[in-house]
């Protein structure tokens, strides 16, 4: 769920965090259907593959519904057309390999729900659509779920995260796992985002020696190589925001409760979130109706009790940005020159679209919660995942130190670029009742909060808050592990508030996003101004899958 990596380059994998201290967070090859065969460590070289035109490209969830109703694709064809494509375009011939694992049941699933629809009607806008889901999101059936590693490979959950069942209940079909950053990127200061040791690495669809971000790297790519109608990754810091902007799509981070995490492999439940992902706002909207709900096995969930809404659509506005009062937090600009000229062109644009724009509008406390951030992730990462562990009957792998001895056992496969001293630094830490933790997390509340974003949306009486999300994608490096510039994620992410990416425009033919973020529970608000934003601005171009980009 997390991101990317720590480093002195706090702007670097925005997925997590990358500041100053010298740490990095986060956060296949798919043969046969239901098969687990795991990637190689080393990338094969991209080849140059002319990319033939997908007759599904860019089809959203109410143009495959429309078809659906009117009899021009049945949900068993959609899903033919998806699992021939990713055969064509994942595995054989551009090779992003976004895709880890195919669901061998998909057919089986479209045919009931085609029988279902003919006999009963339709369950909702899901039913039918082929979606992809992050590989650290349990299904109860024939997939493995394994956070990209090869020591849960095998280790099948009993049943399916809340987020899945919820997925199933509105009648979408899931067509398998995506690749993802290892453990979400939370295992090494320096690793590669969309590397993991089953799934070995990701590529970016619009230039194939570029870097798709994480740590929800498959699904970024997969939603925008058009392999799927929609997907869903998850977040600690930056891994739905920053793919989303890299790939060339739309993705929200929900504040946190408004989608349950059970079931899913954590990180942190301080920040930890599943989150939507697609080609348009409208289909993000749709997709977080389904997701979002009260579990009974998440806490958090009980807080979004009377602020959560089972249609998001309906906040959509054409004109969403007419009258909106947005800040801009110059803090988080200032890495990119093309980046800023771009953002400041679309600045200009809003205000004749009648927004108000308070420029600048900085959180005072952005680079003040780092170090408490990475501190509560030692404990919450411990803590969490021997909780999750334990409910994984079937595997020997219990906890932490179990992970970081299997790594070590077969540090050739799941080492090979980069180590674990994130898991060798969490690993030592003490219980959630440990002073130094209670006081990282009272401090984080404190500064992202109280001091952060509520305060200066007080102060300048602001509906939204807004940043580029980040660069355009880095050139992958495994030796040397993620070295990107510029990130916007921290602020929402610490806090546990929502944030939206928005396809901003193109630099150098790589897709820059623009992000909206805000208060907590405040998605109807970021979803209407994201909305209108994608209509005025109308960016997204599909990717053309370049061996390299060249300028």
């Amino acid at each position: 769920m997390a991101t990317d990596s720590l480093s002195s380059k706090k702007n670097s994998r925005r997925n997590f965090l990358r500041t100053g201290v010298t740490a990095t967070l986060a956060t296949a090859v798919c043969p046969s259907p239901g098969s687990a065969r795991v990637g190689d460590s080393a990338p094969a070289a991209a080849p140059t593959v002319a990319v033939k035109d997908f007759e599904l490209d860019e089809i959203t969830i109410d143009d495959a519904q429309k078809a659906l109703q009117s009899g021009q694709y049945s949900s068993r064809s959609l899903t033919e057309k998806y699992l021939a494509r990713i055969q064509e375009i994942d595995k054989a011939g551009p090779m992003v390999n976004s895709v880890i694992e195919l669901n061998p049941d998909a057919l089986q699933i479209a045919d009931a729900l085609d029988h279902e629809r003919k006999s009963k009607g339709p369950r909702g806008p899901l039913h039918g659509i082929p979606v992809l889901i992050k590989d650290n999101i349990d299904t109860g059936d024939r997939m493995n779920t394994t956070a990209g590693s090869l020591a849960l490979l095998g280790s099948r959950p009993a049943n399916d995260a809340f987020v899945a069942a919820r997925l199933r209940a509105a009648g979408a079909v899931i067509l398998g796992k995506t690749n993802l950053s290892e453990w979400a990127n939370i295992r090494s200061s320096h690793s590669t985002s969309g590397w993991s040791g089953r799934g070995g690495l990701t590529r970016n669809p619009y230039a194939l020696d570029r870097n798709p971000c994480g740590s929800s790297s498959g699904t970024g790519a997969a939603v925008s190589a058009n392999l799927c109608v929609a997907g869903v990754g998850t977040e600690t810091d930056g891994s739905v925001v920053c793919p989303a902007s890299a790939n060339g799509v739309a993705g929200l981070k929900p504040t946190v409760g408004l989608v349950s995490r059970s079931g899913i492999v954590p990180i942190s439940h301080s920040q930890d979130t599943a989150g939507p992902m697609a080609r348009t706002v409208r289909d993000v909207a749709i997709l977080l109706g389904a997701m979002a709900g009260a579990d009974p096995q998440d806490f958090a969930t009980a807080d979004s009790q009377g602020k959560r809404s089972t249609d998001y659509t309906k906040f959509l506005d054409p004109a969403g940005l007419k009258g909106a009062r947005l800040g801009v937090v110059r803090k988080y600009f200032g890495f990119n020159d093309a980046v800023d000229q771009l953002m400041d062109s679309f600045i200009g644009d809003m205000k004749r679209a009648g927004a108000e724009i308070v420029d600048p509008a900085d959180i005072p406390t952005i680079g003040k919660f780092d170090e408490s951030e990475l501190t509560v992730f030692y404990y919450e990462l411990k803590a969490d995942l021997a909780e999750y562990l334990a409910r994984r009957d079937s595997s020997s792998i219990k906890g932490l130190k179990d992970v970081i001895e299997f790594n070590e056992r077969n540090r050739a496969r799941e080492m090979p670029y980069f180590g674990q001293d994130i898991f060798l630094k969490s690993e030592p830490k003490g219980p959630l009742s440990t002073k130094e933790y209670l006081d990282a997390l009272a401090l984080n509340r404190q500064l992202s909060r109280t001091e952060g974003i509520d305060f200066v949306m007080d102060k300048f009486k602001l509906d939204a808050l807004l940043a580029p999300t980040g660069g355009p994608a880095w050139i992958t490096d495994l030796i040397n592990g993620d070295h990107a510039a510029g990130g916007s994620s921290s602020a929402a992410a610490v806090a546990g508030y929502p944030n939206i990416n928005v396809t901003a425009g193109y630099l150098w033919g790589l897709p820059v996003g623009i992000s909206f973020f805000g208060r907590a529970w405040s998605e109807p608000t970021l979803l209407k101004i994201a909305y209108g934003f994608e209509q005025l601005t109308k960016a997204r171009q599909k990717p053309h899958f370049l061996p390299t980009m060249t300028v």
